[in-house]
């Protein structure tokens, strides 16, 4: 007879999109700190819900290794399995590899991401935050995600890496498309690839105060190939998350009596929706994955030596054995996962990167729309059908109509 103890969770369909919290604590509840799953296909892996666990997972790269190669169904994995995009094999991106070379690229990016300028990073995305607000600003009403927040971080992170102002808006929709994975995923996909390859060429031309330019700059040996798919991988890395952290914390202030009173007053209260978010409601939900060298043993499961394990961020975020009170303000309380964790976390300078596009995001709609309110009932706001990533398929609002500001601003 099959238990709730012994069932594996399908992870996906609307449980995930309406109330995730409560789907991982009933799996907490059933299965404990490392629940089985089934993915697309019933393909199956292990979720790890506990913090303490996760701690363990990330900390152990030698037990719980990032080589996808590893894996011990790959020879049930068909060439059209729709997470193939997120479970890859023998990419030569950063995300794949292991040992002394992740460390040299991760070095690489870091360094490279450490030198740009904080007060250019502000400017560029207040820039662009006002160009975005002058399209909108006299509409009175609008969607906020999709006119604003997904618009938003892929512009300024364009211009950082080297683009110019006037390639930005493809790329954007190409990486929109990309991640919606509707009929334009693969042209959108076609579309970076080809842009960031003709970047490099032109940075190995003539370099610049550029992201681009100071990789290629390296004295690694990374090749062309390795350098681009970096490049890839930082670019939907620093977009998505980033647009999700904005529409999250936009939802949270417009729908949370705590944050409420100060939307046009105390800017304090930004930074505090925005690391209340990180915890309760992170833009990364899942992450996919590890794979043990070994059999092991892991939350008291029996954990195959090629398993796939999937790390549960929101869920070990939310785990009660750390989070007794789970209603309280998280203040200054930077310990989430929501970045990752272990050698394989999001290297530090592109967590500020992306907080700096982020609150600046934030701060400039307030500025520029100070009245703006939830156009309908909280209720009503519905979630993208995703395990991995957490993000509204639309945010309404409404607001008074204001002039644009021009290129003067």
């Amino acid at each position: 007879m099959t238990t709730p103890e012994s069932r594996p969770v399908y992870l996906g369909g609307p449980r995930f999109q309406s109330d995730p919290a409560e789907l991982y604590r009933e799996m907490r509840r059933d299965h404990g700190a490392v629940a089985p799953v089934v993915l697309d296909g019933d393909v199956p892996a292990w979720l790890v819900l506990g913090y303490r666990e996760l701690h363990q997972v990330t900390s152990d790269p030698q037990l719980f290794s990032r080589d996808s190669d590893l894996w011990n169904q790959w020879d049930r994995i068909p060439a059209d399995w729709p997470l193939l995009p997120m479970i890859g094999r023998k990419q030569p991106s950063i995300l794949y590899t292991t040992g002394e070379r992740h460390r040299e690229r991760a070095a690489v990016i870091s360094g490279a991401l450490e030198s740009v300028d904080p007060f250019e990073l502000k400017g560029h995305a207040e820039r662009f935050a006002d160009e975005l607000i002058d399209g909108i600003c006299g509409k009175g009403a609008c969607d906020i995600v999709g006119e604003y927040a997904m618009l938003l971080p892929l512009r300024v992170l364009a211009r950082i890496y080297g683009f110019s102002d006037e390639q930005g808006p493809g790329l954007v929709t190409a990486m929109n498309d990309m991640i919606n994975g509707r009929e334009g995923a693969l042209d959108g996909q076609r579309h970076l690839g080809e842009s960031m390859y003709a970047l490099l060429a032109a940075k190995a031309e003539a370099p610049g105060h550029d992201v681009a330019s100071r990789m290629l700059a390296n004295t690694a040996g990374f090749t062309l190939a390795e350098v681009a798919q970096d490049l890839m991988v930082m670019m939907a890395a620093g977009h998505q998350p980033t647009a999700d952290w904005i529409g999250n914390s936009l939802r949270l202030m417009l729908t949370d009596d705590r944050f409420a009173a100060s939307l046009a007053g105390g800017r304090h209260s930004v930074g505090e929706a925005m690391n209340e978010v990180l915890w309760e409601d992170t833009p990364t939900q899942n992450v996919a994955g590890r794979w043990t060298t070994r059999d092991t043993k892991l939350g008291g499961r029996t954990i195959a030596r090629g398993d796939l394990v999937l790390l549960g961020l929101a869920a070990a975020n939310g785990d009660p054995h750390v989070r007794a009170d789970a209603g309280a303000l998280t203040g200054g309380n930077n310990a989430f996962f929501s970045f990752g964790h272990g050698e394989h976390r999001c290297p530090f300078p592109a967590q500020e990167v992306a907080e700096v596009i982020a609150r600046t995001g934030i701060e400039v709609l307030l500025d520029r729309l100070p009245d703006v309110d939830l156009d309908g009932p909280a209720a009503d706001l519905t979630r993208r059908p995703s395990p991995w990533l957490r993000g509204l398929t639309a945010l309404p609002v409404t607001y008074t109509p204001t002039p644009a500001l021009g290129a003067h601003r």
